[in-house]
């Protein structure tokens, strides 16, 4: 090992064990000032833009450059752009956290195990988080205002096609939370950093990647740490037999073309065979006269001329003014069609029809499932979360977008007044009551209170 990559790691421990002091004090900082410290970034934001313009404008410059070389593709570019509209988003996102109800200490469960005996599960942060994300600047905003709200400290690295711009960002942050515990948000920058946090499952408590799903599935076999994210969005559009086609043709265009380059737009389109021959040739002309190129499998090209499918279409997130058409029998052709395609990701059922809107939604297996909605819907703003640091497809702690509920756990409270477990033992043994109560919540020593 070098003396430049003993370093590194040296630096990596000492960050991840500063983050993981820094976690302990913030889980108990209180509500009102999470808030106050919140609106002083989106503050910061705002007063920095010009900075923070001019650091992304040397991002993108680059980006397009590497572009021309054919090396970066144009949604990763699309991706990585700010503007002056695009900054007062992000401090605006920022805002909108801090409105969002406090997810800590939320009495969860209450029991009474005995008289005098309760036992209360409440919400507290997870610890120390780390986000390894691409591309996207606004990701590390977003990561950063979550963790603080949620009482979390966090470790963010950003892709080195954003190195500028995640910097300028990561400033602000910093210096407008001052006043909390040093440490709370730390910025890696070396790839060589990334290989060591990954490393620290003793101190790192969840890391959540966004990216490709080839980076995605690197950060998943590379740790033993705890892993939150999806490698793919290969998100689907089945208009049904029983669809309104005008609708259905406006929501199958906006799930594409929208915003091609993010996880949650559609990737295939799915039609049923009673209303291909209908539908089929208008939506066509409105995804070309967008640009979108498509492609089709045998039962469609009989309908409209375009590109043949191959198998591999079925399977790949464009990401782009791309899109792959097939014609499918009915609902149960199409739910199968998804899930051996899908990502889990998000997917849409078009159709006036509520049983077999039923059908599809109970049929298919993914986090997100829309019925006569847009894919474009599936994020954790839109869902009312105030944000999100990124889209679970596992089945496990946290399952679609990803809020300020998917960066609590929680913790078992008992308050007691000397009881013993002797008490509850052998023949004598008194009885546990085991009643629920509703409604109760925990406060520290509520029961000397009394």
């Amino acid at each position: 090992m070098s003396e430049t990559d003993t370093d590194l790691e040296r630096g990596t421990d000492e960050l991840a064990r500063r983050a993981e002091r820094a976690a302990l004090r913030l889980a108990n900082v209180d509500e009102a000032t999470r808030n106050e410290m919140l609106r002083s970034i989106a503050d910061a934001i705002r007063e920095r833009e010009e900075a923070i313009l001019a650091a992304n404008a040397t991002d993108v410059e680059a980006a397009e450059a590497m572009l021309a070389d054919g090396e970066y593709t144009q949604a990763l570019v699309d991706r990585l752009k700010l503007d002056e509209t695009k900054v007062e988003s992000i401090a605006s996102m920022v805002e909108s956290v801090a409105e969002q109800d406090d997810p800590l200490g939320e009495t969860l469960a209450a029991r009474e195990l005995d008289e005098d005996l309760e036992l209360y599960r409440v919400s507290v942060p997870i610890g120390v988080v780390a986000t390894v994300f691409e591309s996207r600047p606004d990701a590390l905003v977003q990561i950063a205002a979550l963790a603080l709200k949620s009482g979390n400290a966090v470790v963010l690295k950003g892709g080195s096609e954003a190195s500028e711009s995640n910097r300028a960002l990561y400033e602000a942050i910093v210096d407008a939370t001052a006043d909390l515990p040093d440490g709370w948000a730390a910025h890696i920058e070396a790839h060589e950093e990334v290989d060591r946090l990954l490393e620290l499952d003793d101190r790192v408590d969840l890391v959540m990647p966004r990216g490709s799903s080839e980076f995605v599935s690197y950060i998943q076999e590379n740790t033993q740490i705890p892993v939150l994210g999806h490698t793919e969005g290969i998100c689907h559009v089945y208009v049904d037999a029983d669809a309104d086609l005008e609708t259905a043709a406006d929501v199958a265009f906006d799930a594409k073309v929208q915003y091609p380059a993010v996880c949650n737009a559609v990737e295939t389109l799915l039609v049923n065979e009673s209303v291909a021959a209908e539908f089929l040739p208008e939506i066509v002309d409105r995804y070309e006269a967008a640009g979108v190129e498509l492609r089709g499998d045998e039962r469609t090209r009989e309908v409209v001329d375009v590109d043949p499918a191959t198998a591999d279409d079925w399977d790949t997130e464009y990401g782009d003014l791309e899109l792959s058409i097939t014609v499918v029998d009915d609902v149960y052709d199409a739910v199968e069609h998804v899930n051996e395609h899908g990502s889990k990701h998000t997917e849409s059922i078009l159709t006036e029809d509520s049983d077999t809107a039923e059908t599809f939604m109970t049929g298919v297996d993914a986090a997100s499932v829309f019925h006569n909605a847009s894919t474009r819907f599936a994020d954790g703003y839109r869902y009312g979360l105030g944000a999100e640091v990124g889209i679970s497809t596992g089945k496990i702690h946290a399952r679609g977008p990803v809020g300020l509920a998917g960066l609590t756990t929680y913790k078992y409270y008992l308050e007691g007044d000397g009881h013993l477990v002797a008490s509850y033992s052998g023949e004598d043994a008194a009885p546990f009551t085991h009643r629920e109560l509703d409604g109760a919540e925990w406060t520290p020593g509520r029961l000397s209170d009394r």
